[in-house]
C-alpha cells in the first residue's frame, strides 16, 4: 500500500509539472498570419498609392470576417493606403489600433522579440509578404505572390523549439 501511495504522489508531481511545461510553451509560442493588401484602383498607372477598389472593399472586410474567431493582439500594415484599408475593418473589429512597419528596413529578430508569445495580423505586398514570411522562418520557403493574387493567407507559427508554416487560399 505504502508503495502504490509513492507510486501516485510521484506520477501526481509528474503530471503537474508536465502541465506547467506546456503551459510555459503555449505562452511563448507566436503565431503570424500574414496577407497581400486587396485589389487595388489600377485606373491610374502613375498613381503609386492607390486605394483599394470595390473588389478589394469587400475583400477586406471579407478578411475581417475571416478573422472573427482569432484573438489578435497586434494588426500591422505598410504605410500605403491599400494595405491600410486591408486591414482597417479587422482592426476595427477587435478594436485595435493599426501599427507600421516598412518592409524596407525590418528587424526582424527586434519584431519578432516584440511579439513573442501574442497573435499577429501582418498586411504588406507581393513581394514583402513572402520575404516576411521566409525571415520568420529562417529560410527561403515562398516567393513573390502572382500580381493578380490577392488570396494568400500565410500562417507562421514560432515557438522556442519549432517554426512552422502554412499556405492558405482564401477567397
Amino acid at each position: 500500500m505504502r508503495k502504490q501511495i509513492i507510486i501516485l504522489l510521484i506520477a501526481a508531481i509528474g503530471l503537474v509539472s508536465c502541465k506547467d511545461q506546456v503551459q510555459s510553451n503555449t505562452a511563448s509560442t507566436s503565431t503570424y498570419y500574414l496577407i497581400r493588401h486587396a485589389e487595388k484602383d489600377r485606373s491610374d498607372a502613375s498613381n503609386k498609392n492607390p486605394d483599394l477598389n470595390e473588389k478589394g472593399l469587400k475583400r477586406a472586410q471579407h478578411w475581417a470576417d475571416y478573422f472573427k474567431s482569432i484573438p489578435f493582439d497586434a494588426i500591422y500594415t505598410t504605410a500605403y493606403k491599400r494595405t491600410e484599408q486591408t486591414a482597417q475593418p479587422t482592426a476595427e473589429a477587435k478594436k485595435l489600433a493599426v501599427q507600421y512597419y516598412n518592409p524596407s528596413d525590418l528587424e526582424i529578430n527586434k519584431f519578432i522579440s516584440k511579439t513573442q508569445g501574442k497573435t499577429v495580423l501582418i498586411v504588406g505586398h507581393s513581394n514583402t509578404t513572402p520575404k516576411f514570411v521566409n525571415a520568420l522562418l529562417g529560410e527561403e520557403k515562398y516567393e513573390a505572390i502572382a500580381d493578380d493574387n490577392n488570396a494568400n493567407l500565410y500562417i507562421v507559427t514560432r515557438s522556442e523549439d519549432q517554426k512552422k508554416s502554412e499556405l492558405l487560399v482564401v477567397d
